[in-house]
């Protein structure tokens, strides 16, 4: 995982205006209208923004959504990794869902940058997330018939723990750069991730983790530089995309450390998500469902392939030159086999 607002492209936004003037005649005119229009849907005034009322033990909170597009057969509500994460991740999603007609959510999650952050660490918890997207789903009016829910990293672990439970409300299933196993996680990270670093760089960073001294500057410094560029984003930091730096700038670190811990190799200490496995009920999990795997992901891209094959009806995307976050740095293949895998589950091909 990782510790990692919305634009719409204006050129984009610009060329399907005009695509609706009565002087253009294109054959899809009549699609890229529809797709602008906001429907049935309630939230023109705010220009597709909703604060969604979230029930929790401790209280109600409001947590942010944001529609883009139309398409009453194909809704994608988009899980950020972190936990802790925003939506932010996913702004390139906007220079290709559009054009391929697929109406799409972005979402920050209770305790995200654009969500309320309440200060009650045992919000901090797998099974009132699944209950929050449960809400979050009703609230939008998604069903089986539309809702296809998309999850990356700890997104993925979400996805998989609703689907587990609430399968029946989904048509279809994304989990990209996620494993089913936090042991086997934390186990790639030891054994096959840390043993690639240059020896002398990789017993620097153990001596921080030793010392428990996550915080140290010098640490943050090596993991980016040797581990970040490596198997988080494949570009220098220099270049990394501005919507990957409000991510990071706007990560809430409580819900981060509480979840996964605040070590980078693997999950440590009494981190909430430090024994999650669900190897063992994928077989259960019925509706159509994509992995996504890349080379260099920080998760095994072999696990993500057998999670394709443990599940009843599902397909496996791998990203060659892809690493967590392959929708930046393996962008064609990625959105290519995303788009592909939409298309055929609500053409009725899986």
């Amino acid at each position: 995982m990782y510790p990692i607002k919305f634009l719409v492209s204006t050129l984009l936004i610009i060329g399907l205006l005009n695509a609706c003037q009565p002087s253009v005649n294109e054959g899809n005119q009549e699609q890229n209208c529809a797709y602008l229009q906001s429907g049935n849907h309630n939230d023109a005034f705010m220009g597709g923004i909703r604060l969604i009322p979230i029930t929790t033990p401790k209280g109600t909170f409001k947590v942010w959504t944001k529609r883009v597009g139309n398409n009453p057969t194909v809704k994608v509500l988009l899980l950020h990794g972190g936990p802790g994460m925003t939506h932010e991740i996913y702004e390139c999603f906007d220079g290709y869902f559009p054009q391929a007609n697929i109406e799409y959510y972005y979402y920050d999650q209770l305790g995200s940058y654009y969500s309320d952050q309440p200060k009650d660490l045992s919000l901090w918890d797998l099974p009132r997330f699944v209950e929050e997207v449960e809400e979050v789903r009703l609230a939008l009016g998604l069903n089986k018939d539309n809702f296809f829910l998309f999850g990356q990293s700890w997104g993925g672990i979400l996805a998989m723990q609703y689907a587990l439970k609430y399968q029946e409300h989904l048509k279809g299933l994304i989990i990209s750069n996620m494993v089913s196993s936090i042991p086997e996680y934390s186990e790639y990270a030891d054994k096959v991730l840390a043993p690639q670093l240059p020896p002398e760089v990789l017993k620097e960073i153990m001596v921080y983790e030793n010392a428990e001294e996550y915080d140290n500057p010098r640490y943050l410094e090596l993991l980016f530089e040797h581990y970040y560029t490596a198997h988080i984003l494949r570009l220098p930091t220099d270049q990394w995309p501005d919507p990957i730096n409000r991510g990071f700038k706007h990560l809430n670190p409580d819900v981060y450390v509480t979840m996964q811990g605040p070590s980078e190799f693997g999950i440590k200490g009494d981190a909430t998500l430090k024994d999650w496995d669900v190897k063992d009920q994928l077989h259960t999990i019925t509706v159509p469902t994509l992995t996504i795997g890349a080379k260099y992901d920080t998760m095994d891209p072999e696990h993500m392939k057998w999670i394709s094959k443990e599940v009843k009806n599902g397909r496996f995307l791998f990203c060659p030159n892809g690493s967590h976050l392959c929708q930046f740095d393996d962008q064609k293949i990625f959105f290519e086999g995303l788009i592909s895998f939409i298309r055929d589950v609500d053409n009725g091909a899986m």
